[in-house]
């Protein structure tokens, strides 16, 4: 049993914070801790309610690397898991190396400044990590995180070659507002609106923003109009699925998500750059944040289901195989567990099954590591076990 601290107190920290509370066996205690605390406190309180266990809370202002470390020195947490802004992730890499912590995540680094997402800097860790002998696991979440290890499990059990990797991820679900992110507008809006981009051959090639579309047919949610995005996981991925000729990655949006989004992007409403209002600096895309609802709240508004997958090309035993591993959530489901719509919630679990594996020690190792590196085995079992059961559909080779 072990002392974690999760940081952030969003939707995903939320299910995280419950998931986590739901499984005394592998988190004997839970610290919330959050710059506001009286979010904290609030999920705190439902899990109080529907689970009848006790968390502690905590004000923390994880820019703050001296208060940060002073914090994590008190504590003694064996794991923190940072479910704060990805702005974030360096800041609470130095506070867990100083304080001789353990580190995990679920999306990688961003600058404030630049719509730029890539893992050079975290990699960049890896030797400080070893020498500190602390464990840091990056990206636990569903995509990036339970997609990188659909991969190593196909890589591992269904496949002699990989030759192609389409990540694929369709949210059917409907929250009744004309306009809404299901995760931190913020950055869910940067992560759009930048160039897409997919490997091949060695080599990455760029696209216009949402300027390659293909409709899909997804298991339980039927077809759906998929665009290329780029996406963190394609950068780990393709150097370590061995043989790979191609990685993209694909996500579903509606034709009034993206009217709306054309709109605010054509009035500046999205950019990053900050303008001067009154006196005051500020970025459009941060006021955009704070008008728009709170993906947090979008729970009990949200109807309908998810499918994430991997659809995946290669060969087995010398013949051409194709398979879709995939999972399917259920919006109103995740409500009815912990308080959340499925977006957060298929975070969320994934975070907290790496969290489990790296505190009980079947992961645990020294370094900074991507999920596909390590075994993908007992985290699929936990996947079934522990809310997000997956399948594998055998497709035609086309």
């Amino acid at each position: 049993m072990s002392k974690v601290i999760i940081v952030g107190a969003g939707g995903v920290g939320g299910v995280v914070a419950h998931k986590c509370a739901q499984l005394p066996e592998y988190f004997s205690e839970i610290v919330l801790a959050s710059r506001t605390k009286s979010k904290c406190d609030a999920i705190a309180a439902d899990i109080k309610e529907l689970q009848g266990r006790e968390i502690r809370t905590a004000a923390l202002d994880a820019d703050d690397v001296p208060a940060t470390i002073k914090f994590l020195k008190k504590e003694q947490p064996k794991l923190l898991i940072n479910v704060a802004l990805p702005y974030q992730d360096l800041v609470l890499m130095d506070a867990c190396e100083a304080a001789g912590v353990d580190y995990m995540d679920t999306a990688n680094y961003e600058p404030l400044d630049t719509a730029k997402f890539e893992y050079k800097w975290q990699w960049a860790y890896k030797d400080r990590y070893n020498a500190a002998e602390r464990m840091a696991l990056l990206g636990s979440g569903f995509d990036p995180g339970v997609t990188n290890i659909f991969c190593a499990y196909a890589q591992k059990h269904l496949f002699d070659e990989i030759e192609t990797i389409d990540i694929l991820d369709a949210n059917a679900g409907d929250h009744g507002y004309p306009f809404a992110t299901n995760f931190n507008p913020e950055i869910n809006i940067r992560e759009i609106t930048q160039n897409g981009r997919y490997w091949e051959e060695g080599e990455w090639k760029e696209i216009d923003a949402m300027s390659v579309m293909q409709v899909y047919d997804y298991p339980e949610v039927g077809p759906k109009d998929s665009y290329l995005l780029y996406h963190e996981e394609l950068e780990s991925l393709s150097q370590n699925i061995k043989g790979l000729k191609r990685i993209r990655f694909w996500m579903t949006f509606g034709q009034k998500y993206l009217t709306h989004l054309n709109v605010l992007q054509n009035v500046g409403m999205t950019s990053i750059e900050p303008i001067e209002f009154k006196g005051i600096k500020v970025a459009p895309i941060e006021f955009l944040r704070a008008v728009l609802p709170d993906p947090a709240s979008l729970g009990s508004r949200t109807k309908g289901k998810t499918c994430i997958g991997c659809d995946i090309v290669g060969k087995k035993d010398g013949q051409p195989k194709r398979v879709f591993i995939y999972n399917v959530c259920v919006h109103e489901e995740c409500y009815a567990e912990v308080r959340s719509q499925a977006i957060s919630y298929t975070t969320g679990v994934p975070a907290m099954i790496g969290a489990s594996l790296i505190v009980d020690g079947t992961w645990r190792k020294t370094g900074v590591w991507n999920m596909e590196q390590l075994d993908p085995d007992p985290f699929m079992d936990r996947l079934n076990k522990y809310g997000l059961p997956w399948k594998v559909k055998e497709l035609p080779v086309e």
